[in-house]
């Protein structure tokens, strides 16, 4: 297996699990975000302000396809990356995706106080949520395998991955 590429909405535990995954795997790991952030010296927030959602999108495109060169690397995906089916298809012939998801009450507990999130910078952010989670709820389904983390540890989600993971035979853990 190339890499693992974690998907899901933001406060899903992605970073948080693939760095916990990558030191169990002596893998690399790598936060997508971070890395866009690192290279444009400005936070998410900033690029999506100054140059919008479409420009960052690119930038996030551009940055998949480069990691997706890479082997063995646990990918902490950005919670909108599955929007664009040629993003699916990158991690697909790379590696396998993991969907980690969590109820619109758990995320919301998880990310309340983060200024860093500009998609919920508005009145309501629960309705804003349940609404992203409804919309992009069939792009998340085209993951290999989908884990529910809102009541699991770090350490439970990541057995559950390696678990998956570690199938010999790809189509023990597909979605056919």
């Amino acid at each position: 297996m190339k890499n693992i590429y974690l998907v899901g909405f933001m406060g899903t535990g992605k970073s948080a699990v693939g760095s916990a995954l990558a030191r169990k795997k002596k893998w690399q790991f790598i936060d997508l975000d971070g890395l866009i952030e690192l290279r444009e010296k400005r936070p998410i927030t900033d690029i999506f302000a100054k140059e919008g959602e479409a420009y960052f999108r690119r930038l996030e495109k551009k940055t998949l396809k480069e990691v997706a060169k890479e082997k063995k690397f646990v990918v902490a995906c950005g919670g909108g990356i599955v929007i664009d089916e040629g993003n699916i298809r990158i991690m697909k012939d790379t590696g396998i995706i993991i969907c980690l998801k969590a109820s619109p009450g758990k995320i919301l507990e998880r990310v309340s106080g983060a200024l860093h999130r500009p998609l919920l910078n508005v009145p309501n952010p629960k309705e804003r949520i349940e609404l992203l989670l409804k919309l992009r709820s069939p792009y998340y389904a085209k993951a290999h395998k989908c884990i529910d983390t809102s009541r699991l540890s770090i350490k439970e989600v990541v057995a559950k991955i390696l678990k998956v993971s570690s199938g010999r035979n790809k189509k023990q853990y597909l979605k056919i």
